[in-house]
């Protein structure tokens, strides 16, 4: 039998950016890896974090949500003493021991890689896979340390794969100052946003308590969703004139309930009269929406009805909703983590020209899904359907 082959990334993920993440893949994909962990430093020794430890965290685990061969570790963030290299390779080695060892490194930490602690120990534990980047060393430098390297007894193989451009010195230059920052998967932006990491502007008073309880109270791949929602419900609230910072907060919690037990939503809807419809008392995917504005309300501290009418109608809509409630409900069926669907790409152009329309044709595509696959769609969908037709903004415009 094969070995298995895991790979280790490791940083300080200040914070996690898209290079990091084109690293790891083309790793997967050259080094031909069943598996790879991003170890974020807890203490590191060569130079110090902005953000604190539990927030690289959650925007490393938020990170690994695009691939499901990534897996974040927090063995070095809970090492009792500073961890290097060779402790974490030691310990995968323990852990793993018929496994082969790859850790992935940019060009430039070749240039680095006498420095590190115990590197006598580190050669014989792993092979390294070296990434290209964008101002590494000369061509002819490069090769003599490489050379250099392989004498000790290192191993080394370069991936192909276009150079990392990113870099987390970028980045939080661009989150500073307003400018977009295309090197940061979308959710980590918004997340940095909320909290005001690197120099951004607080948006939410409350972003560190709702973000540590959805953080514990949801998965990794619907935190992450949450946050895409927030961030696109935002985006559409400015284009249409909407209070932003309401659609955000809908946006960030609209999913608080979503991983909750059936069982406990369904105490939470019947004691609290939410509703005694039995088709949505047996959904999930129908009573999170009205369980969660419950939870919003009682658990999270929030009190604007408008917000909390925006989570309890998010999945269906309901016919006279309001354009805040099509704001958040229009960004959870195409923010940018969305998986790809039909009509996907014309409902978010359409977006920034009608959220009437784009409503309109989302939830049309969802009831024709619905439909097609002999499921049972909710009457309050086909109500906010019909009465979508009726609006000014939808009948004046021709097919």
């Amino acid at each position: 039998m094969a070995k298995e082959r895991i790979g280790i990334l490791g940083g300080t993920f200040d914070p996690f950016h898209q290079g990091h993440l084109q690293m790891a893949l083309a790793a997967l994909e050259g080094g031909k890896l069943d598996r790879l962990f991003v170890i974020p430093a807890g203490d590191d020794a060569y130079k110090a974090c902005i953000a604190g430890r539990e927030d690289r965290w959650k925007m490393a685990v938020v990170a690994c949500t695009q691939d499901e061969r990534l897996i974040p570790s927090r063995m070095e963030m809970d090492a009792p003493a500073p961890a290097y290299t060779a402790d974490t390779l030691l310990s995968l080695k323990q852990a793993n021991p018929k496994a082969a060892l790859f850790y992935i490194l940019g060009a430039d930490g070749v240039m680095k890689l006498r420095r590190w602690n115990r590197l006598e120990d580190v050669l014989p534990l792993c092979d390294f896979l070296i990434c290209p980047r964008v101002g590494e060393a000369s061509p002819a430098d490069f090769q003599k340390e490489l050379a250099d390297l392989r004498a000790l007894g290192g191993r080394f193989s370069i991936l192909p794969m276009e150079p990392v451009s990113f870099s987390c010195t970028e980045i939080r230059s661009q989150l500073s100052s307003g400018a977009p920052s295309p090197g940061l998967y979308s959710p980590l932006r918004e997340f940095c946003a909320l909290k005001g990491l690197y120099g951004m502007q607080v948006r939410c008073a409350r972003a560190d308590e709702w973000i540590e309880k959805l953080f514990a109270a949801l998965n990794p791949r619907r935190f992450a969703h949450s946050l895409s929602v927030a961030a696109y419900a935002r985006r559409l609230a400015r284009l249409h004139g909407i209070d932003p910072d309401k659609a955000e907060e809908a946006g960030l919690l609209h999913d608080c309930a979503k991983c909750l037990p059936m069982k406990e939503m369904c105490r939470i809807a019947v004691e609290n009269r939410l509703t005694d419809d039995p088709t949505i008392l047996e959904s999930n995917a129908l009573l999170h929406s009205l369980a969660g504005a419950w939870v919003a309300q009682h658990e999270y501290g929030m009190t604007d009805p408008e917000v909390l009418e925006a989570i309890a109608y998010h999945n269906t809509g309901h016919a006279g909703m309001s354009r805040l409630d099509m704001c958040v409900c229009l960004a959870d069926s195409i923010e940018p983590t969305r998986g790809n669907y039909p009509l996907l790409d014309q409902t978010r152009a359409l977006s920034e020209l009608s959220l009437e329309r784009a409503l309109l044709m989302s939830l049309e595509g969802t009831a024709d899904y619905v439909r097609q696959r002999g499921k049972y769609l909710h009457p309050r969908t086909q109500e906010t359907i019909a009465w979508l037709k009726t609006l000014p903004e939808v009948r004046g415009q021709k097919k």
